[in-house]
C-alpha cells in the first residue's frame, strides 16, 4: 500500500516537474516571439520587418546603407559564343526607395578614335574575348562617370528559370512579333497585348528586334535596338515587380538555385542580405529608366556599324538620373523630402507652357472628350488625334518632365502606364495614348 502511495507521489512529482518545464518554454517562446513582433514592428513592420529582423538589422540600418549600383550583363549563349545581348546599370537606394535603369546599347564604342572603329571594340564584344565581367564594367564606367562596384552576368537560361519558377510574368508585348533564325535556333512567335509570359516566351520577347520582313518597332515606342532596350527595360521592371512579391517568399530556394547555376556575380552574401528586406517593398512606379544618348553610325575605315556616346549628353543624364533624385532634405517633422521633385515642381509651375497630344484608342469619341476636358482643366495646352483601337493607355514622358507632374496626369485620368521616350523631334512634352481600359 505505502509503495503505491510512493509511487503515486513520484508520479504527481514529476508532473509537477514537467508543468513547470512546459510553462518556462512557454513564457521563453512567449518572451522570444514578443521581441521579434517588437523587432520587426521597429524595422518597419510586415514582410520588410520580419526580414530585417531576420538579418539581424535594427532600425538605423536603412539609414546607413548607401546607394547599391551593379552592371547587369545578359549573356546569350549562341553557336558557342557568348554574347552580350543587355548591358544596363541598376542603381537602388533603399533610404529614398528610387531607382534607376539606364540602358546601354550593345554597340556602344569603347576605343578613343571612333574613325578607326572595330567591331572588337564594341561593348558587346568585351565579355566574349576573355569571359571577365570586369573588363565590361570598367568600360562602362569610364563612359558614365560612374563608380560601379558589382557586376551581374545573366545567362539566358537564368531568366527563362526564374520567369518559369515565379509562375510566369504578365507583361504587355507591345506590338506582333514574327522572326526566325534557323542558325541560332532561335524563333519568335508572340501576338501583341497583354499576357502571362513563361520563360521561353520571355526569351523571344527581350532578343527581338525585327520581323522576318523586317519590320520592327514603331518610330514613337523606338525601332530596332532602341526598342529592343525599351522592351528588356520594361520586361525587367515586371519581373522585379512579381518577384518580389510576397507570395514568393516560399521559392526563395528555388530562386537562389536558379542564381547559383546560371548568375556570375561579385555580389556577396552580406552585402545582398542587407538590401533584401528594403527591395521587397520597392515600387516600380519609383523606377525611373533611360538610354544612353549618343548616335549610330559607320563613318569608319572598316565600315563598321557603332554606337558613339555622347560625353556631355550622358554627364547631364547621369547626373540627373543618380545624383539629382536621390537628394534628400529634413523637414520640421523630421520627415526626408526629395529637393529634387520641389525644384522641379517650380520650373513646371506655368502648366501652360507643356504642350500635350491625346491619341484616341479607345474607339469612343465621347471617352476622348471627357479625357481632353480633363487634362485641359490642368491648364495645358492639348492637341488630339484618332486612332486604331489599343487596349493599354499609356502615358509617355517626352521631355524629361518631372515624374509628380506625369503621376498627376496619372491620377487625373485614373488610368495609364507611364514610360519615358525622349523624341526631340516631337513638338509635344507629353504624349497620352487613350486605351479602351480608360473609362471616361
Amino acid at each position: 500500500m505505502k509503495n503505491e502511495q510512493t509511487k503515486v507521489k513520484k508520479k504527481k512529482k514529476k508532473m509537477k516537474l514537467w508543468k513547470k518545464i512546459l510553462l518556462i518554454i512557454i513564457l521563453i517562446l512567449a518572451i522570444l516571439i514578443g521581441w521579434f513582433m517588437y523587432k520587426t514592428e521597429k524595422n518597419g513592420g510586415g514582410l520588410t520587418g520580419m526580414l530585417a529582423t531576420l538579418a539581424g538589422h535594427d532600425e538605423n540600418t536603412r539609414k546607413n546603407l548607401g546607394e547599391f549600383r551593379c552592371l547587369i550583363l545578359g549573356i546569350s549563349t549562341d553557336q558557342g559564343v557568348d554574347l552580350t545581348d543587355t548591358i544596363m546599370v541598376l542603381s537602388y537606394n533603399p533610404g529614398t526607395q528610387k531607382a534607376t535603369l539606364l540602358s546601354i546599347p550593345r554597340d556602344t564604342y569603347t576605343g578613343s578614335d571612333p574613325s578607326r572603329a572595330t567591331a572588337y571594340e564594341k561593348l558587346n564584344a568585351l565579355y566574349s574575348r576573355q569571359h571577365r565581367p570586369d573588363e565590361t564594367l570598367e568600360a562602362v564606367n569610364n563612359i558614365t562617370g560612374l563608380d560601379i562596384q558589382y557586376y551581374v552576368v545573366v545567362k539566358t537560361e537564368a531568366l527563362i528559370k526564374l520567369v518559369d519558377v515565379v509562375g510566369g510574368v504578365t507583361f504587355d508585348v507591345p506590338i506582333d512579333m514574327d522572326y526566325d533564325d534557323s542558325k541560332q535556333d532561335l524563333h519568335i512567335h508572340l501576338k501583341a497585348g497583354e499576357q502571362l509570359l513563361d520563360g521561353d516566351k520571355a526569351e523571344q520577347l527581350v532578343r527581338f528586334r525585327h520581323n522576318n520582313d523586317f519590320t520592327t518597332y514603331p518610330e514613337e515606342y523606338g525601332d530596332n535596338d532602341t526598342g529592343r532596350m525599351r522592351t528588356q527595360r520594361e520586361f525587367i521592371m515586371q519581373v522585379m515587380k512579381q518577384t518580389l512579391k510576397p507570395d514568393n517568399i516560399w521559392k526563395i530556394f528555388d530562386i537562389l538555385d536558379v542564381a547559383k547555376e546560371c548568375v556570375i556575380t561579385n555580389v556577396n552574401f552580406d552585402v545582398a542580405k542587407d538590401y533584401v528586406p528594403y527591395a521587397v517593398e520597392f515600387d516600380t512606379l519609383d523606377l525611373l529608366t533611360d538610354v544612353l544618348p549618343g548616335t549610330n553610325t559607320n563613318k569608319n575605315t572598316s565600315g563598321t556599324w557603332v554606337f558613339v556616346h555622347d560625353p556631355v549628353g550622358t554627364e547631364k543624364l547621369v547626373q540627373k538620373l543618380f545624383y539629382d533624385r536621390d537628394e534628400t532634405e529634413e523637414t520640421d517633422d523630421g520627415k526626408n523630402t526629395d529637393k529634387t521633385s520641389k525644384s522641379k515642381n517650380k520650373t513646371n509651375e506655368d502648366a501652360e507652357k507643356l504642350s500635350i497630344q491625346i491619341i484616341n484608342g479607345t474607339g469612343d469619341s465621347n471617352k476622348l472628350e471627357i479625357a481632353l476636358h480633363e487634362i485641359k482643366s490642368l491648364n495645358y495646352e492639348v492637341d488630339t488625334v484618332e486612332s486604331n483601337e489599343v487596349d493599354k493607355t499609356i502615358i509617355i514622358n517626352q521631355s524629361d518632365i518631372d515624374d509628380d507632374t506625369i503621376k498627376g496626369i496619372k491620377d487625373t485620368l485614373q488610368q495609364g502606364i507611364i514610360q519615358k521616350f525622349t523624341d526631340k523631334k516631337s513638338q509635344y512634352d507629353i504624349k497620352i495614348v487613350l486605351g479602351k481600359d480608360y473609362e471616361g
